[in-house]
């Protein structure tokens, strides 16, 4: 069969088919955890789950932010600068914080970090058989290693994208200070007086659906994982790829979609 379709030129349509049971997988999964939502949670592991989720990724959210925040200043202050408008870095950058680099660089960071954890720990499981000693013995998998993991995701990544805000604004404050020459004090009171409360809004938001792409990815692909532990690999890589793709494709559509609101 397979020299056949090759034969008559049909062999593109491998890719589509895979990608389609990938994202039947997907869906069948999201429903397995609604179904799951009927049922007792476990706040044990959720909280759990929470302090992994939240607590170890204050590090790699806070520097991602900070110099991204720098970064932003300095290349917006220098360019505003040639149009007399490098008062005005506070507004472009804090907008530019809430709507788009604050949600969309938290969520890569934690899609690669614990995205990449949430398959090794639940692939690892599966390739050992634990999984399917769970289901013998009554225990469902779904409520013990999705759902919490998804529920963490979901409460976590909102706050961890506001610390992001705040401390990519606080980087810019550094830089415009040092090396724009622009006050502190008109830098907090322009952005104060310009953002509204939709620009946060809108990128929060978008928080919740990332967080939510990210948990499904990375446990379905983590439940699929198969051939030991160079299977587990391949999942964990399919999960930062898939996870980080997802988010940069649905962030578009997010996007128009608060504009529209």
């Amino acid at each position: 069969m397979p020299e056949m379709t090759e034969r008559w030129g049909f062999r593109g349509f491998y890719p589509v088919q895979a990608a389609g049971e990938y994202l039947g997988g997907l869906g069948f999964l999201v429903y397995e955890v609604l179904r799951s939502c009927r049922k007792r949670w476990e706040g044990g592991l959720i909280l759990e789950q929470m302090e992994h989720v939240g607590v170890r990724s204050l590090s790699i959210v806070t520097l991602t932010a900070l110099f991204t925040g720098m970064v932003l200043a300095l290349q917006m202050g220098n360019y505003l600068a040639r149009f007399g408008a490098k008062p005005y870095v506070g507004r472009i950058l804090a907008v530019s914080m809430l709507r788009e680099m604050g949600p969309v660089l938290t969520a890569l960071m934690i899609g690669g970090r614990v995205g990449a954890g949430i398959t090794a720990e639940i692939g690892s499981m599966k390739v050992t058989e634990q999984i399917d000693a769970m289901r013998s013995m009554g225990i469902n998998p779904i409520q013990k290693l999705v759902l919490p993991r998804l529920v963490a995701l979901i409460v976590m990544l909102p706050l961890l994208t506001i610390l992001a805000h705040l401390v990519g604004i606080l980087g810019g404050l550094f830089t415009s200070a040092t090396e724009l020459d622009v006050s502190a004090d008109y830098y907090l009171n322009s952005i104060v007086q310009f953002v509204k409360f939709q620009d946060l809004f809108s990128g929060l938001g978008k928080t919740i659906f990332f967080a939510f792409f990210i948990a499904i990815i990375a446990c379905y692909n983590g439940l699929e994982a198969s051939g030991g532990a160079d299977g587990v690999g391949r999942a964990t890589t399919k999960t930062v790829v898939t996870a980080s793709i997802t988010i940069l494709v649905s962030d578009f559509f997010l996007t128009k979609l608060f504009l529209s609101l």
